[in-house]
C-alpha cells in the first residue's frame, strides 16, 4: 500500500501513515467509559454531547466523528457491557462439563466483571433505567434475555444433579433462581466500597454459599 506524503515540494516529504485501527477502537472505548461516568454522575438527560466532548477534551466535531447522537453512545455502552459479559463470563464457562462447577465459575466471573475497576462504569449502565429508543432497547433486551436463558438452563442442570443426589424435590424454579442470582450480583455496585468490610475475595464464597446452601439445599 502506498503512503501519502505531506510537506513542501522537493525532497522534504514526510510519510503520513493511516491511523491504526487499534487507535480508533481505543478512542471509542475511552468515549464510552467517559460518557458512562458522566451519565451516572449527572444523569443521562442532564448530560449533553458537549459535556462528553469537554470531558474528553475533544471538539464537538471530533465526538460526532465517532458517535452521531447520545442515544447511540448509550446503546453502545450497553451493547459493550453485554459483550464484556459474554466474553468474560459466558464463554469461559461453556466448556465446564460439571454444572455445579460451571455455576460456581459463573458466579466468580460475573462478580469479577461487576467489580472490575476498568469496566465498572460501563457494566453498571445495564442496570439503570435509561430511555433508549424502542428499536435499540429491543436489541439490548434480546442480549439480556440470552444471558438469562443461559443461566436459567444452568440452574435447571444443577437442580437435576442435586435432586438425583439428594432425592429431593426442587422448591425454587430455575427461572426464579436465575433472577435471584442476577439480582444479587448486579446490585453489588449500589453498596460495594473497596475500603469496606465486604471485599471482592469474600463476596464470591458468600454469594456461592447463598445459592448452594439456600436455593439448592
Amino acid at each position: 500500500m502506498s503512503q501519502k506524503r505531506i510537506g513542501i515540494p522537493g525532497d522534504n516529504y514526510l510519510p503520513c501513515h493511516p491511523m491504526p485501527r487499534e487507535t480508533v477502537v481505543d478512542s471509542r472505548q475511552e468515549i464510552l467509559r467517559t460518557a458512562a461516568r458522566l451519565f451516572q454522575q449527572r444523569g443521562y438527560d442532564a448530560t449533553s454531547m458537549n459535556d462528553v466532548a469537554a470531558a474528553l477534551k475533544l471538539s464537538k466535531g471530533g465526538l460526532y466523528h465517532h458517535f452521531q447522537s447520545k442515544d447511540e453512545i448509550l446503546f453502545e455502552i450497553m451493547d459493550h457491557a453485554m459483550q464484556i459479559t459474554e466474553e468474560r463470563v459466558v464463554n469461559p464457562v461453556r466448556g465446564i462439563a460439571d454444572p455445579e462447577e460451571r455455576l460456581r465459575a459463573l458466579i466468580r466471573l460475573h462478580i469479577g466483571v461487576v467489580l472490575s475497576p476498568r469496566d465498572r462504569e460501563i457494566t453498571v449502565m445495564l442496570h439503570e433505567n435509561h430511555p433508549l429508543p424502542p428499536l435499540l432497547r429491543k436489541r439490548i433486551n434480546s442480549r439480556k434475555k440470552d444471558y438469562i436463558h443461559f443461566l436459567e438452563n444452568l440452574m435447571a442442570e444443577v437442580q437435576i444433579k442435586s435432586r438425583n443426589a439428594n432425592q429431593s424435590k426442587a422448591r425454587v424454579s430455575p427461572r426464579a433462581a436465575a433472577f435471584a442470582l442476577l439480582g444479587m450480583i448486579n446490585w453489588i455496585y449500589q453498596w460495594y466500597k473497596p475500603e469496606g468490610e465486604l471485599q471482592a475475595q469474600t463476596l464470591v464464597p458468600q454469594f456461592t454459599e447463598l445459592i448452594f446452601g439456600g436455593i439448592f439445599a
